[in-house]
């Protein structure tokens, strides 16, 4: 046999060796065709099977979620760049709900809603991946509020504590500085092993790249996670950021980790969903919102909570931020997110204005839980402040009038004003929980009465910084212990006396001069 024979018959024994093995494998498509595209959304017909949430796959890699699941047609959410999709375009089922991508790999990352990295830092290391819906923790598995968040900043964590797995909503106009409490927020938890997640929905790309400059400037990216949904972005991505970005936190939070999450803001998120259903044809309510706007946030805000030891426990503390307008706090949304939350912090735009910032308005600010976790020390030293700064912020309106006030009255302004003066605080400037403590027990003490108000910062800062030098078995005993012992608060206040010595005066120096 030559050569060439051997090499057909050879050819010939392998053909009918693969016919004999080969197995036709089919695989199912169910395709449909777009029927109309609109701002946004999709109208599309001809996927009979398809699941409410499915996602769908249109041509140019763009997905969309099916939204509306009618008789004829199904409304879709577009998730990307729908100008070029057009009528008589293919779709085609996917098979599986929206989700993204979970891990280790996304701190210090920047990302949108479908995970895709907007850092030019590589593409994300990941190897799970959750649905952006998931149902919250039954109410078996949550553990108590017991734990605090410190903030960092003194108005809060005094007078309006935040506990770990607690929901705070932060609302107030624009431009109060609603941002800035959350920013502040996360910069503190730099040595306080939390994980961080910030979400920007419809955000200006500009204000997003300046909160992203702060936080890479103080260190804060190396346990924080950003997702960002900008303004010009179609209202799907605006929709869909908030779930996505706490199925991220909700993993950390499943292996016993602490999670900060902010939410910025919840009121473009109820416009963009407004928008989406007004487009889809769904029935408007009051203010146009669709009947269902209260049960999208409610299932968010939910997911926030303390897990008990047996799940791991940890936690997921959720800061939603809200804006109002023209202070109506009891408009449609506000109102919604209020009731769902455990408290609110309001930020005064007249507060903000007179320049006492952090702008927080004591009296209508509530934490309907934090109290409960606040540190004992806090109790002690500031269980009664916040009824004397609202008897001052009462008095002082009052005294506006010319009223002749007794001398307890005036008192009660003198300390109330330098109170004011303590509770403001710098943007980006965090003040640990020793030096609060120490600011707090010398306003107890009323040692600031001898301090002119236009000394008042500099006083503050010359005694927070004492704080720094105190022995290394006061700091272990101080961070260990739950009540501050009498030797040690007499300890705290020599040292806030001699460290306010240089700034006071005569009380006849005190010009009155506001802070």
């Amino acid at each position: 046999m030559t050569d060439l024979q051997r090499v057909v018959a050879h050819t010939f024994t392998a053909l009918a060796s693969s016919r004999t093995t080969f197995r036709l494998q089919l695989k199912a498509r169910e395709i449909g065709i777009i029927s109309s595209v609109s701002f946004g959304i999709a109208q599309v017909s001809g996927l009979a099977n398809v699941a409410s949430e499915e996602v769908l796959k249109f041509p140019g890699d763009i997905y969309g979620i099916a939204f509306n699941v009618d008789q004829d047609s199904i409304g879709v959410v577009l998730l990307g760049d729908y100008w070029q999709l057009q009528s008589g375009d293919e779709v085609e089922r996917t098979g599986r709900v929206m989700d993204v991508a979970v891990g280790l790999g996304l701190l210090g990352r920047v990302i949108d809603p479908l995970g895709r990295p907007l850092d030019d830092q590589g593409p994300i290391e990941s190897s799970q991946r959750l649905p952006v819906e998931r149902p919250a923790a039954h109410i078996m598995d949550r553990a108590a509020v017991t734990v605090p968040l410190q903030t960092g900043l003194k108005v809060i964590d005094a007078l309006i504590p935040i506990g770990r797995g607690q929901r705070e909503l932060i609302l107030g106009d624009r431009q109060t500085g609603k941002t800035t409490v959350a920013i502040d927020t996360i910069l503190n938890q730099h040595d306080q092993n939390v994980l961080c997640v910030y979400c920007a929905i419809g955000q200006r790309a500009s204000a997003v790249a300046k909160t992203i400059a702060i936080l890479k400037a103080k260190g804060a990216m190396d346990y924080t996670m950003v997702m960002v949904s900008e303004g010009n972005a179609p209202p799907g991505f605006a929709y869909i950021a908030p779930y996505a970005a706490t199925s991220i936190a909700e993993y950390f939070m499943e292996q016993g980790r602490d999670v900060l999450i902010v939410y910025d803001d919840l009121t473009q998120h109820a416009r963009a969903y407004r928008e989406l259903s007004l487009l889809l044809r769904r029935p408007p309510g009051r203010e146009a919102f669709p009947g269902d706007i209260f049960y999208i946030h409610s299932r968010l805000l939910e997911r926030a909570t303390c897990l008990k030891e047996r799940h791991k426990g940890g936690s997921l503390t959720a800061l939603p931020i809200m804006e109002t307008e023209a202070q109506n706090i009891a408009a449609y949304i506000p109102t919604n997110l209020i009731s769902i939350t455990d408290g609110q912090i309001y930020l005064s735009p007249t507060l903000f204005e007179l320049g006492i910032l952090p702008a927080v308005d004591v009296g209508r600010s509530v934490s309907r839980v934090g109290g409960k976790a606040q540190r004992s020390m806090y109790r002690a030293v500031a269980a009664n402040l916040k009824l004397t700064y609202a008897q001052f912020e009462e008095l002082e309106t009052f005294a506006r009038f010319g009223a002749r006030l007794d001398q307890n009255s005036e008192d009660i302004i003198t300390n109330g004003r330098r109170i004011r003066a303590c509770l403001k605080q710098p943007q980006s400037s965090p003040v640990t929980v020793l030096a609060q403590i120490t600011v707090l027990i010398a306003l107890t003490e009323k040692l600031f009465d001898a301090v002119p108000l236009l000394k008042m910062r500099a006083a503050e800062q010359a005694l927070c910084q004492a704080t720094t030098g105190l022995p290394k078995d006061f700091l272990i005993r101080f961070n260990s212990a739950k009540i501050l012992s009498d030797a040690d608060r007499n300890s705290i206040i020599e040292i806030a006396r001699l460290s306010l010595v240089p700034f006071q005066s005569p009380p006849d120096e005190d010009n009155g001069i506001t802070e």
